[in-house]
């Protein structure tokens, strides 16, 4: 994509219907779509809500406020006590949150966030291979087991995005790294909270990438960040809707 197309793209009707909503309309409308598409199950607990705005890249008043009106309009629901929290509702109510209409008409968008994500990766896991100093694969193998351990979507969230960046700065070219990091920044901005199991499966290959970075092996990474990014279109909100 030549930069006056990227720049066309930033400036897309649905991208800029997104950017219109408020933080807290944000973290509304994608915890209520993950319950919606049945991400988040009935009963499930939610993270503590310093846990979800780290995540979701809000301030944590903006996340308790968001949880507080989702359980007002009936999507969760606080429990007191010591096996309590803020849960997802045993019923929870469907289309009661209009914020959703902004991401779902933005499927276009993320689509091509994807396509761009996809094209960068594989590039950047390729020069990663030939580049990457010990100190980073440290690193990068730290990420892997915190996420491997993360308790939540929300904390396994947060590992996934530095060992991302991680993996861009190891190809030791800053404007490369300062792309890749726009377009996964953006991207992230649509990303759900995803239940537990189906983000061990994506850590798999978070391992199996940095074996193939220690290995020298750049063809192999290249193919693992392919396969690892490709999916996104399948396993993100764009690919779930009806």
């Amino acid at each position: 994509m030549t930069p006056g197309r990227s720049m066309a793209a930033l400036g897309a009707p649905a991208l800029a219907g997104i950017r219109r909503l408020t933080a807290l309309d944000t973290v509304r409308a994608r915890i209520a779509m993950a319950v919606d598409l049945g991400l988040l199950k009935p009963g499930e607990r939610l993270p503590p809500s310093a846990e979800i705005a780290k995540a979701l890249d809000v301030g944590e008043i903006t996340a308790r406020r968001a949880l507080i009106s989702l359980c007002e309009e009936g999507v969760l629901e606080r429990r007191r006590g010591r096996a309590g929290g803020t849960l997802v509702a045993e019923r929870p109510a469907a289309g009661r949150v209009r914020e959703i209409e902004a991401y779902q008409a933005a499927a276009g968008e993320v689509h091509r966030l994807i396509d761009q994500r996809l094209v960068l990766e594989c590039g950047i896991a390729h020069l990663a291979a030939a580049n990457i100093g010990q100190g980073l694969l440290d690193e990068l193998r730290s990420l892997v087991a915190a996420m491997e351990d993360a308790p939540s979507w929300a904390e396994f969230h947060t590992s996934d995005e530095r060992f991302h960046l991680l993996l861009a700065q190891a190809t030791g070219l800053r404007s490369a790294a300062d792309q890749y990091g726009a377009v996964v920044r953006e991207l992230y901005g649509y990303y759900l909270p995803y239940p537990l199991k189906y983000l061990r499966e994506s850590n798999r290959e978070h391992a199996e990438l940095v074996a193939a970075l220690a290995a020298r092996e750049a063809l192999k990474a290249a193919e693992v960040a392919r396969r690892h990014v490709e999916i996104l279109h399948r396993t993100m909100f764009v690919g779930l809707l009806p």
